[in-house]
This record gives structure tokens, sequence and C-alpha cells, in this order.
């Protein structure tokens, strides 16, 4: 009897092991195998966050989807040049915006593009440093052609909570300076005027520089903002200047001073229009989870 009973439930385990093993295999068709190194899951949920336009309080539903787990480095745009020959919006203007840390303004530099974001007289982007001098319509071209899209501004802001129902100020927790480290690549100093560099960047940081989320999300606060999906209308003095309609940017910037510009929070989000390349823009890509 004792014999029956030890075939049995050894029966019942490797049963119970295969059946597991199908589900989990199940759960993941359809997903590339790519993804445990270019992509995170990012479930879904119900997001708390507030109506940029009405500045109400609202409630997003979020179905679970993938992000990229970094920014699209200069090198990733690379290949994308080399095997597409795109044009991007700032080689066909001739031009593309920085900031002149020595007149403290925003100015257009002839030449400047995403190989040399400062100008061709100054040194060419490092590969492994996010693209920038990149518009919105280039970010969707190359995501395009990636098989993948832009993640909507509600996607991005899920995603730097992880995915979860919080109120904390940063993707990783309260504080930017942790252990005596900065977690993000922001401004240090007095905007405009001085920036002491505190956590080793000037203008970009390789990506990846300051560690990942819970989820496995690098730079999702400062570095560089990052273009979404949604558009907006502009407000204000901006509307003033120019009516068109924006894009929305979220993530903040390594010019984001939090007396200034706290854009580098989770609610942090600005906006600017989509043929726009400027120096302190990129972007990552979403995925629908099918």
């Amino acid at each position: 009897m004792n014999v029956i009973i030890h075939k049995l439930v050894k029966e019942y385990i490797w049963i119970s092991v295969e059946i597991f093993a199908i589900v989990l295999l199940l759960s993941f068709r359809g997903i590339p195998d790519y993804i445990s190194k270019e992509m995170s899951v990012v479930k879904g949920g119900t997001l708390s966050t507030i109506d940029p336009v009405s500045k109400a309080a609202t409630k997003v539903n979020i179905r679970a989807f993938l992000l990229d787990r970094n920014l699209v480095t200069v090198a990733d745009f690379e290949v994308f040049i080399k095997m597409t020959h795109y044009i991007t919006e700032a080689e066909k203007f001739g031009n593309a915006g920085i900031f002149d840390a020595k007149t403290g303004e925003w100015t257009l530099i002839d030449g400047a593009d995403f190989r040399h974001p400062f100008g061709k007289d100054k040194p060419a982007a490092l590969p492994d440093h996010p693209v920038t001098q990149v518009s919105w319509n280039d970010a969707r071209a190359y995501a395009k052609w990636k098989g993948k899209r832009l993640p909507t501004q509600w996607e991005w802001e899920h995603a730097a909570k992880n995915g979860e129902s919080t109120q904390q100020q940063y993707s990783w927790g309260e504080d930017l300076v942790v252990g005596g480290k900065y977690k993000a690549n922001t401004w240090q100093g007095s905007f405009p005027y001085h920036n002491t560099v505190e956590d080793g960047y000037a203008t970009t940081s390789p990506v990846g520089a300051f560690g990942a989320s819970k989820i496995g999300l690098t730079d999702m606060g400062g570095n560089v903002w990052q273009w979404c999906e949604d558009s907006i209308e502009p407000t204000g003095r901006d509307k003033e200047i120019d009516p068109s309609v924006r894009r929305v940017l979220r993530g903040g910037s390594f010019l984001c001073d939090p007396l200034v510009c706290h854009g580098f929070q989770i609610v942090g989000r600005s906006s600017s229009t989509p043929e726009s390349s400027m120096v302190h823009i990129g972007f990552r890509c979403a995925q629908d989870l099918k």
C-alpha cells in the first residue's frame, strides 16, 4: 500500500510540475525573447494622478505593457539612421536648440544634431549617452522601425511608480541624495548661473549610470526629458508665443534645478512642439503586451 501511495504522490508531483511549466509558457507567449534584456513588464493598475489641463485629481486605468529599460542611446539611434537613411528634423532645419550656460538662455545652434548636440565645433555625443536633438517625429519614426511606440504620459507615470499605488516623490523614493550619492542627473547649485556638478555630470550621463528602479527601469528621473505620445494644448505665455499643439514630455533633465524646475519628480511634466529638437530631450519606447 505504501509503495502505491508513494508512486501516486510522485506522479502527482510530476503532473503538477508539467502543468506549472505549461501555464508559465503560455503566460509568456507572444513576448519576444529579448524582453529580459531590453524591456521591462509594467503591470496594469489604476493610476491616481492630476490632469495637466484641468488640474483635477483623476484616475486612469492602465493595461499591462512593456517599456524599454533604458533610454534610446546615441549608438541605438545611429543603427536606425544607417539602416533606414532617415534624416532627422534637426538635420533638415540645419539647427537645433541648446542652453547656453554663459548667457543663461536658449538658442538655436547651426549644425547641432544628434551626433553633435552642442554644435559641430563641440565634442561628439558619446555612444552610451541618451540620444538628444531628436524631435517627437524622429522618436516616433525610430519607435515604428523597432516595432514599438512611444509611451503615453500616463503609462510613463505608472511605470515611474513601478506599477504601484504610491505617492512617493521620485521613482526611487523620497530623496534625491541617498547615502551621499545622487540618484539622478540633475542641476546642482543655482540655475542658470552656477552648476556645482556634484552628481558628476554637467550635461547628459551614460544611460543607467544612476541605477535601476524596482522594475528594472533606468533614468526615470533626470538626464533627459522623454517624449510621450500625448498631445497637449499650450496655455498662458506659451500660447501667446506659439499656439501650436505640443507633445508631452516626462522625466526632467540634467538642466532641472528643483528650486526652478522640479521636472524629475514622478509628477513632473513639460511639453514642446513635435518638430522641436533640443539638447535635453530624448526618449524611450513602449510596446503593447499581447
